[in-house]
């Protein structure tokens, strides 16, 4: 019963928003640890606290869908956000790396724009990247379809993977423009 308070709708949103935050406050955390306190241990663990944040988020939809809610776009964020955040974690976390030691530490070198093979060789990996994403969001979605069985309506959560399938492919088409017609500036 007091689970069911804590799920459902617009708790699942809240909860999606509520993860993203968490994630940014523990890459924080990690960060002042590493580069202010001298605890690499210390930050090692907050880093790895990020797959605790994802898991609390699965379980969460879980008990939401067990708890007789209606499948509904929010959980296909839900996945959306975990395989997002599985598929680009350890890219996110370097770019917050390298931007508190820039804003913080006032180090690092400044970036590079990448400009030719080189933009196009990262946007193929940003796109495998992407790809990796899609494929955990939507294996997740698809568990929580056999999950939630003939019980309630699915159709959301196909829809969710219908609309991440389009935005993967327009994402294709741009990242392999990079390669076939490499940017000069």
């Amino acid at each position: 019963m007091f689970f069911s308070l804590l799920v459902g709708g617009f708790f699942m949103i809240a909860w999606i928003i509520a993860a993203e935050i968490a994630f940014w406050i523990v890459i924080l955390f990690g960060l002042v640890a590493r580069y202010i306190l001298k605890k690499p241990k210390l930050s090692f663990f907050l880093f790895s606290l990020t797959l605790g944040i994802d898991s609390l988020l699965i379980l969460l939809t879980a008990i939401d869908l067990k708890a007789g809610t209606p499948a509904s776009i929010s959980h296909g964020i839900a996945a959306i956000y975990i395989g997002v955040s599985i598929a680009y974690g350890k890219t996110m976390i370097s770019w917050a790396d390298e931007q508190f030691q820039r804003w913080f530490l006032k180090t690092g070198d400044k970036k590079v724009r990448l400009t030719g093979s080189a933009k196009g060789k990262h946007e193929i990996k940003m796109l495998i990247r992407h790809v990796v994403a899609f494929l955990i969001g939507t294996g997740l979605l698809s568990i929580m379809a056999l999950y939630i069985g003939s019980k309630s309506d699915t159709s959301s959560l196909f829809q969710v993977m219908k609309v991440w399938g389009i935005v993967l492919t327009i994402d294709a088409i741009i990242s392999i423009s990079y390669v076939i017609f490499p940017s000069q500036k």
